[in-house]
Parts: structure tokens; sequence; C-alpha cells
């Protein structure tokens, strides 16, 4: 069930697996999406179209200041088709609209409480995490925020044996954009409640990392897996020479999206990109336990 706290826009409520409930459970990931003067989102709309499961929109969804005109016009008409099982985030471009009130009134309740922007839900036995990276605009992402209270202590009431977590400004990003410290302090909360995978878009490219600790140091045992999906297809970003240590897998010129499919013990992951494209990335991981000296807290 999703969990949200009441706003400008109600309760969240319903279960965000509902598309799942006849087959495995499985998220669609990409963004950095829709912009009119661009058709890389047609392409990646057609290949989730032939996609059951829950989409998650990692933000920027809509360009160029995620405005009611973006969402009507760019948006709408290829993304749009899978709203009612769209989990979003709200990227910086959404946040060109004063508080990102557009974005916020296009998806309504499924997007979280306006004053915030973040949530939890369930996808088959996986607990979800729908967190917001615009720092300044939430009153931060550090140990003393809000967003960081509200993560412990639903991490704590939702000890879920599998955990997964997406924002829009990746902790680690070996792209244009590179490593956002603003989310470190997430980050570690993740990693100590036991999380497998942290998803993000802004820069424009495909990468996967392997599993890291809160230094950021490789941990195959309870490490996070971070994925970059910036594909959706708005542009590309080049990498930046060399890539970070850690990272496994990098594609800077393939709009396509990332399907996770999450079992009661692990998860599969596999990137497809669209027609004409060749680059693909796959593999299975499976869930741990939390690091044994640590707590979530």
């Amino acid at each position: 069930m999703l969990v949200a706290g009441a706003g400008l826009f109600g309760l969240v409520t319903g279960n965000a697996g509902k598309d799942n409930l006849s087959g495995p459970a499985v998220l669609i990931a990409a963004g950095d999406i829709a912009d009119c003067s661009e058709d890389g989102d047609s392409a990646t709309a057609t290949l989730v179209e032939g996609m059951p499961g829950t989409v998650i929109a990692l933000g920027d969804n809509a360009y160029e200041v995620g405005s009611s005109d973006d969402y009507a016009k760019c948006y709408g008409p290829t993304w749009g088709a899978f709203k009612s099982r769209t989990r979003p985030v709200p990227g910086n471009h959404e946040y060109g609209s004063a508080g990102a009130i557009p974005y916020f009134r296009y998806f309504g309740a499924d997007a979280g409480n306006a004053a915030n922007g973040y949530y939890a839900f369930e996808v088959g036995s996986w607990r979800i995490y729908a967190l917001n990276s615009n720092c300044d605009s939430i009153g931060g992402c550090g140990r003393t925020s809000a967003q960081y209270a509200w993560l412990t202590a639903d991490l704590a009431a939702h000890p879920a044996s599998c955990v997964a977590a997406y924002w829009h400004h990746p902790r680690w990003s070996s792209g244009m954009h590179g490593n956002q410290l603003r989310m470190q302090a997430i980050w570690e909360a993740l990693y100590r409640a036991g999380a497998e995978i942290v998803l993000s878009g802004h820069d424009h490219d495909y990468e996967r990392f392997a599993p890291q600790d809160a230094s950021g140091q490789v941990d195959s045992a309870f490490g996070v897996r971070e994925f970059v999906v910036g594909t959706g297809g708005k542009s590309h970003y080049g990498f930046r020479d060399p890539p970070l240590p850690n990272s496994q897998a990098r594609n800077d010129n393939t709009f396509g999206v990332l399907r996770l499919q999450l079992d009661t013990d692990a998860y599969t992951w596999r990137f497809t990109p669209v027609a004409g494209a060749t680059f693909t990335d796959g593999g299975t991981t499976p869930c741990h336990s939390p690091p044994p000296s640590t707590r979530a807290s």
C-alpha cells in the first residue's frame, strides 16, 4: 500500500503493484524523458507499452520546466499513456515551475504530498521508497531533515527482506554531473537498513555500479547497487574519463528502459534499448540482510 501524509493533494492510497498481480513483480525505470522538440520519448514509450509492471519515472519527466503545458503536450502524448501505473519522483526541471506544482497536479496523489514529494509503497514483497533529491526545495536531505527522519522511521517500521529506492540526482555517477553528495545521508540510511537497489537519472546515460557501502567501497555482501537510468528520451551525455572505480557497465548513446523483476529473495535486471539500438545489460543478484554492525537510525 502506498504511504504518505496528508497534504495539498491528500493521502496517497492504493497498491502500486496492481499491474503485476497476474505475473512477477516488475518495475520499469527511466528518467529524463519528454521534450516536445525530441522524439526519444516516443521510442521509449513504445518499449514501456509492451511491458506490464509499475513504471517509475526518475525525474526531469517533462522539459523544460515541468509546466502544465510541458506535461500536457510533451509527456502526456507518450509516457502519459502509463500514468495510472506510474509512481514518479521530481527532478530539478520539475522545480523550474514554482514548487513543482504542475508535476504534483499532473500525477495527483500518486506523487505523494506536494509539500515534500516522497512516499513509500510495496510491489510484491518489496518495500519501495520514492524520494526527493531536490533538497533545497524540501528543507534538506541530511540527517536533520524531515525526509531523513521519515525514511529512517519507515525503514524501522517496515523491515522488508528486500528494499529499493529511487530519486533523481545520483549519489554516484561517472557522467557529466558526477556524484551528488546531497544524498549521502539517505544512502547511509538505506545501507544500514540492508537495501538492495537505488535508481536515479539526471545524467543522461546508463550506468550500473557494484554494490557499495556507505563510503562508496565495494561491499558484495551488504552493499547497495546503484543504477543511473537517464535514458528516457531527452538527450545523451558523455562520461567523464576515467569512470568511477566501481562502475561496472556504461553506455552514453542509447535510449531505453531498465526492467527490474522483483522476486521474494532476489532481483533480475535487464536494460532494454529502443528499436535499432543494440546495447543491453542484465543480471541477477540475491537480496541480503542489513550489515551486522549497523541499525537504521
